[in-house]
């Protein structure tokens, strides 16, 4: 009689499977930790925004995303909806869309890019998640809701116009269906408007 052979998994493959697992896991981890970032901008501190993003994960599938760029901006854009979504629900008014007659503020700004406003992506991405942190988050926390979401929206998760628009119409509730690039536009300069301001006060501050 033969002598049984035992059957042996691959060593190799094993430790192959749980590095790609661990891989994985640190890129829901990092999505998760961007997007708590991003919720809190839009609706604030707290278990709210907890929430947001572990409806964005489920909604965005992240977990069985084997493209990481893929997974995060989907689950970027299922965070957007929620959260625009959540503030429209917290207040019905919020996210109303500017009448087509409304005078904008003055602003000194010549366009609706970043740089007009003396900073550029990456010195923002330093400002919200550096020293200046606390400082930033409390300016953001105190425009209106409507410019706050806007600001958010393009500055940060990186929407133009167009999408933005969109975004706000879609899921902001019936009193935000009037949202257009060209509004989406004027209010984002009035938050760079303010940004320019807080900036300039915190440089004089220094002196």
């Amino acid at each position: 009689m033969m002598p049984q052979q035992t059957s042996f998994a691959d060593p190799t493959k094993i430790t192959s499977a749980a590095e790609a697992a661990q891989r994985m896991n640190d890129v829901v981890d990092g999505i998760a930790a961007e997007l708590y970032g991003l919720a809190t901008m839009l609706a604030g501190e707290g278990e709210e925004s907890v929430q947001l993003v572990e409806k964005a994960i489920a909604e965005a599938e992240v977990s069985a995303c084997q493209n990481p760029v893929a997974a995060r901006n989907t689950s970027r854009r299922a965070l957007c909806r929620e959260a625009v979504t959540c503030l429209a629900v917290r207040d019905a008014n919020s996210l109303a869309a500017p009448q087509p007659d409304e005078k904008s503020c003055e602003c000194c700004l010549g366009d609706d890019e970043m740089e007009s406003a003396g900073i550029s992506q990456n010195e923002l991405s330093g400002l919200l998640s550096g020293p200046e942190r606390v400082r930033v988050r409390q300016w953001l926390s105190q425009l209106a809701p409507a410019v706050r979401t806007v600001f958010v929206l393009r500055a940060v998760a990186g929407y133009d116009p167009q999408k933005t628009a969109e975004m706000l119409a879609g899921y902001g509730g019936p009193k935000a269906s009037g949202w257009t690039p060209d509004a989406v536009r004027r209010t984002y300069r009035q938050g760079l408007c303010s940004l320019a301001s807080q900036l300039l006060h915190a440089t004089s501050a220094k002196k």
